[in-house]
């Protein structure tokens, strides 16, 4: 089987070599930067037809080792399904989300390690797409003003009320409250992020203006107590079934003239047909179990039907394929620190994923969008202003 694969292999002239489980080496092309070892010989034949989600599995598992660049690792790969692999996939089904259910997918990604996160998100542990204002920011830099950014769409005022669904380790709950005065409330589904995250309110003197609770958000308030409500990388765990419900949930918890911001990672194609042969079945296996990514137009359908009106929408693509590049070139140099923090299986979960993933949006394969929407008041007003010059003063 491996004789008759080699010829089209050398044909790509790839940087590339095999080490098979004798301990011979065959070079697919010149100047190798990478080498493929394969521990199981009864791997070979699933190369005839191979596909992302393979190869990260067979990875995952230990019936191969990957040496060299990870960013070269996924190029690699993704040339080598192009040719090789299947050109079409099934369309995925729709799952039924209930509380536990989604509670335990929470758990599974986020309570892995705080200080494995610490290894690799910014200062603030903000685990969402950074913000670019020219290109060269750092990723510290880059993350307040993605910070500032979200709350500059949502016109935060002193002495308001804001609702953040899914607030992480609270990097932009205690942002809205020391730079612009607010109130805030926000839930998680992880004790870990939760922990750490009250920790960081009390050490920054802010437990008179951060409230923050382990709460789903199907259990939210439905009284319009808030004036702003923001949720960042959230509707990603949701499921296209929830979206209704959870749009509803969103319109029902802000007041009349008040505004929501949806920030989080849409697909490719309407019909939820997976890019990047079997990256998609790979991370919803290993990484986000569970995960459902909705095409903007499935999402702005939602909210518009839950009777909010979309103000704006960005797309932050590019954005988030250089947020994670540079999470990934801070996790390969820690690789010894994340060895001591989490298992084996687990770091190299992740290495592929935070690569692949940045591949994937520098490529087109997936998207991220900001999505600003207001409820208009009975007579159909609305609070914002004419135009959108006050962000960029």
């Amino acid at each position: 089987m491996l004789a008759s694969l080699l010829p089209t292999l050398k044909d790509l002239q790839l940087p590339l070599r095999l080490r098979l489980w004798d301990g011979s080496d065959i070079d697919i092309g010149p100047s190798p930067s990478v080498t493929l070892v394969i521990r199981d010989p009864q791997l070979v034949a699933q190369l005839a037809r191979p596909s992302l989600d393979l190869l990260g599995t067979a990875y995952v598992e230990g019936l191969i080792d990957l040496q060299g660049p990870v960013d070269e690792v996924i190029r690699i790969g993704d040339t080598i399904t192009r040719v090789l692999g299947e050109d079409t996939l099934p369309l995925p089904t729709r799952e039924a989300h209930d509380k536990a259910t989604d509670a335990e997918a929470i758990s599974y990604h986020y309570d892995l390690s705080n200080a494995f996160y610490q290894l690799w998100l910014d200062r603030d542990m903000v685990y969402s797409c950074a913000y670019f204002e020219t290109g060269d920011e750092d990723l510290e830099q880059a993350q307040q003003a993605k910070l500032r950014h979200l709350c500059r769409k949502l016109r935060l005022k002193p002495g308001e009320r804001l609702l953040d669904v899914g607030c992480g380790w609270g990097g932009l709950a205690r942002y809205a409250a020391r730079e612009f005065g607010v109130q805030v409330l926000g839930i998680t589904l992880s004790q870990q992020q939760l922990e750490l995250a009250r920790e960081r309110v009390a050490a920054e003197g802010l437990a008179g203006q951060v409230t923050l609770e382990l709460m789903d958000y199907r259990d939210l308030p439905r009284d319009g107590r808030f004036d702003k409500v923001v949720s960042v990388g959230m509707f990603e765990h949701v499921g296209l079934v929830n979206l209704p419900l959870y749009c509803q949930r969103l319109f029902d918890a802000v007041r009349p003239g008040g505004l929501v911001m949806n920030h989080g990672i849409t697909a490719h194609h309407t019909d939820g047909r997976p890019v990047g042969h079997g990256a998609g079945e790979f991370i919803d296996r290993y990484v986000f179990p569970h995960g459902e990514l909705p095409h903007l137009v499935n999402i702005s359908g939602c909210i518009s039907e839950a009777g909010l009106e979309i103000v704006d929408v960005e797309s932050l693509r590019l954005h988030y394929a250089r947020t994670l590049e540079f999470w990934s070139a801070r996790l390969e140099a820690n690789l010894e620190q994340a060895r001591q923090l989490i298992p084996e299986r687990a770091l190299r979960i992740w290495r592929l994923y935070l690569a692949g993933c940045a591949y994937g949006f520098r490529h087109n394969w997936i998207n991220l969008h900001q999505i600003l929407a207001s409820k208009p008041h009975a007579d159909g007003s609305h609070e914002l202003p004419w135009s959108r010059a006050d962000l960029y003063r």
